[in-house]
């Protein structure tokens, strides 16, 4: 069951209360007999580990995408890598004809 937070706008006490969710908010305070606000407050509901992205438990489909992204992003990886490669090896013998 969650804990709400409830301030007294008359005293400023703040009250914190197990509650479920069916159950009526409080409205008076329990010590003035003031009206309560119900605060909202920050969570301790932390998701952590693997599943909580939508990469994490795709569809066959957007599998499929994925996996072709990586191919893409790999090919264009080895095109970049063969192109450098090439350009240094021509260079390379024009100088060594051009000394010759």
């Amino acid at each position: 069951m969650p804990i709400y937070e409830y301030e007294c706008l008359s005293c400023g006490e703040v009250h914190e209360k197990v509650q479920k969710f069916a159950d009526e908010p409080l409205t008076i305070c329990p010590k003035c007999g003031g009206k309560l606000k119900k605060l909202i407050s920050n969570t301790s509901f932390i998701l952590k580990g693997t599943g909580w992205y939508k990469t994490d438990y795709a569809s066959g489909a957007t599998k499929n995408a994925v996996k072709a992204e990586k191919k893409e992003d790999k090919n264009t990886e080895t095109k970049a890598e063969s192109k450098t490669d090439t350009k240094t090896d021509t260079k390379t013998k024009t100088e060594t004809a051009a000394k010759a």
